[in-house]
């Protein structure tokens, strides 16, 4: 990606942020973006596409964590090592579940460049479109945004902060696993994902 389709993306952001930040920051946002996707983007011609959609999620994460947007709705944070996986199949499940309910993320410590394709064939056999994900890292503006975090047991640690909850879930790898064992991850995760929506009052 040049830097001319940076400065682009940059300029529709700011407008689309005016009032909320200043376009340096929007600027920032956008190359923090760029900075933690551009490596490991395997079809450079998407990765524009993927820029632009990551640093509005951060740009909304941080209107969220410094108060200048209303959370409206409880904002819960999946987290795994790649981002590939569980914490996406999670995250799908919840918006699923709880459309317009909940406000969801996801990220990772150490995200790789492309979903698990079995996480996808899994969640399409219930309805549900992951195709269009991709792994993001975790950040801290991400995770000052979150109510709820949940990682899944893969010896991730977030940093503590006051006011949010933690939940760590047991939750079996689906990487190199076959795909009734992804399924089995799937169902695992939905019933976990239904607790926890029930416990919220969703």
């Amino acid at each position: 990606m040049n830097e001319t389709t940076q400065a682009a993306i940059s300029d529709d952001l700011a407008y689309a942020f005016d009032g909320t930040f200043t376009p340096d920051v929007v600027t920032a946002a956008v190359a923090q973006a760029r900075e933690a996707l551009e490596p490991h983007a395997t079809v450079q011609t998407y990765l524009p596409i993927l820029v632009r959609r990551y640093a509005t999620e951060l740009l909304a994460a941080k209107a969220q964590a410094d108060g200048v947007s209303s959370r409206g709705v409880p904002e819960l944070l999946f987290v795994c090592v790649h981002n590939a996986g569980r914490s996406q199949m999670a995250a799908a499940i919840a918006e699923h579940l709880a459309p317009g309910r909940v406000h969801v993320r996801s990220a990772g410590s150490a995200p790789t460049g492309e979903l698990n394709p079995q996480a996808i064939a899994v969640l399409a056999e219930r309805g549900i479109d992951l195709s269009t994900a991709y792994p993001k890292p975790l950040t801290d503006t991400v995770l000052r945004a979150a109510d709820v975090v949940v990682t899944m047991g893969c010896g991730d640690t977030c940093p503590v902060l006051p006011g949010k909850r933690y939940l760590d879930w047991d939750v079996a790898d689906p990487d190199g696993a076959t795909l009734d064992a992804v399924r089995d991850v799937r169902d695992d995760l939905q019933r976990r994902i239904i607790a926890l929506l029930r416990d919220l009052d969703l």
